[in-house]
């Protein structure tokens, strides 16, 4: 979906609550949304604790919520799709590097500042090919993040732009690997990915800066004020100085945004210093089986356990439909074997990921509003019925005129032709494209993730951002999308094989 649909669609979705501060006080919980996938300095897993959420915008949430006098919960949700799930009500308020531009301010309210920072553009050490000005990133492929400051500016130099979803640890590993030549980012991530890495040079020049603020519905006035006059408070208490000194991001720009005239602190960025300390070197892939490992499983397990979840209930849900679309355009009349027909062309022709955003994001213009869970389950098994319809079709078909025939001719009954001779045959030859179709389904249950669900593949990316560890951790994770699809796959050939055995003894 495209930049331009996604924010119409933030637009059009925008019916929540004009009273939001009042819900917040009575729930007495701040809902803020953020993606630690992304990852530091940000919002992310403690590489050193994986179970904990750390970042200077956790600690900045934390702060906000204690002067509206409730509790902080962080919403897991896509970076680039924050405001579509806050316009649509999943979370009160947005806190995750969002920057102040036009563009946002026209499809929500946005806070004061709670801090700026310079653009940096990080190159290969050594590379005397690399550009080191905005004029040399023209032609030039440059790494950084979609729909961001960073990203107009290189496009404005009319650099060839290459983004990343995945999280910023991806964007340098390919600056490593050659396949980009620059990257441009916000000065805290540059830091945190560019500067702790002896391979790479971060170059001393100014190419703009960037300012963040709290993204707010754009009818939420009450708590934009209540926001508002909080962070003046944290700014004129020091609060928020102390947090970006201890993590490394208080900036000359941020001393002036606040006009804090008070000299730069001479002690060690502690929160830095310990992720560098945490990540600067991976150690042994054995050692990490022993020690780091152990402490992400339960994460994993409960990813799983949650893709298992939604793939069991999206293949029921894909099985009853898929069996009476097979039906109806297999035997049902004209009108019915037309609609049928309809339904499975427009599942199988058009992209799940784009069935899931209108189910998501665009029921709620029809006052249907689902669930994240419910919303994934639906589309997951609406878009795979049309799938198992035509494997049980084909095994409908498959079943010689001849038996039908002869059904008849012994007196049997539709219903009894197709119970006893038609559907053993049938389903025997529907069973092994089924299980393909499942074991898919369970790799596709990913996109859940864009309606905030956190299953095992978003586990895994938001992980091995933190912990800058993706070969390690992708095995484990492959490790257990093979072993939930593994007994499905075995099930499946043992009722295959007592089909078969069945359909023998009748032929002979």
């Amino acid at each position: 979906m495209t930049r331009a649909l996604a924010l119409l669609l933030v637009v059009a979705s925008g019916a929540a609550s004009a009273d939001t501060l009042s819900d917040v006080r009575a729930a007495k919980t701040l809902r803020w949304g953020a993606d630690a996938q992304g990852g530091a300095p940000y919002v992310f897993q403690d590489p050193m604790d994986p179970n904990r959420l750390v970042g200077f915008e956790v600690d900045l949430a934390q702060l906000l919520a204690k002067k509206l006098g409730v509790q902080a919960r962080p919403v897991p949700g896509q970076w680039d799709k924050l405001l579509e799930l806050l316009a649509r009500g999943d979370f009160d308020v947005a806190i995750n590097g969002l920057e102040v531009a036009e563009e946002k301010k026209r499809v929500c309210r946005l806070s004061r500042p709670y801090l700026e920072v310079p653009e940096r553009l990080t190159i290969r050490r050594g590379d005397g090919q690399a550009p080191r000005t905005l004029e040399a990133l023209a032609q030039r492929t440059v790494g950084t993040l979609p729909g961001s400051m960073a990203a107009r500016i290189a496009e404005r130099a009319q650099a060839q732009v290459k983004t990343y979803l995945g999280g910023q640890d991806e964007i340098y590993a390919d600056l490593k690997l050659g396949r980009i030549d620059a990257v441009l980012l916000d000065a805290p991530v540059a830091r945190y990915y560019g500067d702790i890495d002896p391979a790479f040079e971060t170059v001393d020049a100014d190419f703009g800066s960037v300012r963040y603020a709290v993204a707010l519905r754009s009818d939420d006035e009450a708590l934009a004020q209540a926001v508002d006059q909080a962070l003046g408070e944290l700014i004129a208490d020091g609060s928020l100085r102390a947090i970006y000194e201890r993590w490394g991001v208080w900036s000359p720009q941020t001393a002036a945004l606040f006009g804090d005239t008070r000299p730069p602190s001479t002690e060690p960025a502690v929160e830095f210093e310990r992720w560098r300390a945490a990540v600067g070197h991976l150690p042994p892939f054995l050692e990490r089986v022993r020690t780091r490992y152990p402490q992400v499983l339960p994460l994993f397990l409960r990813g799983a356990g949650l893709t298992l979840l939604v793939s069991v209930c999206a293949m029921v849900l894909a099985i009853a439909l898929g069996v009476t679309l097979a039906f109806s355009r297999r035997y049902g009349p004209a009108p019915v074997r037309w609609l049928a027909a309809a339904y499975i062309e427009f599942f199988r022709g058009t992209p799940l990921l784009v069935q899931l955003t209108l189910v998501y994001f665009g029921l709620p213009e029809l006052d249907v509003r689902l669930s994240p869970f419910v919303a994934g389950v639906v589309a997951l098994g609406l878009n795979y019925a049309a799938a198992e319809a035509e494997n049980y079709r084909a095994g409908l078909e498959s079943v010689a005129r001849g038996q039908l025939e002869a059904a008849q001719v012994l007196g049997l009954s539709r219903w009894q032709t197709l119970r006893f001779v038609v559907g053993p045959q049938a389903l025997r030859i529907s069973i092994p494209p089924m299980t393909n179709d499942f074991i898919a389904l369970l790799k596709d249950s990913s996109l859940v993730s864009v309606v905030t669900l956190t299953e095992l593949t978003t586990t895994y990316t938001t992980l091995a951002n933190s912990m800058r560890d993706h070969l390690g951790l992708g095995a484990l994770v492959a490790l257990l999308y093979l072993l939930l699809g593994l007994p499905f796959a075995l099930l499946a050939q043992r009722v295959e094989a007592y089909f078969g055995r069945h359909l023998k003894r009748g032929e002979a």
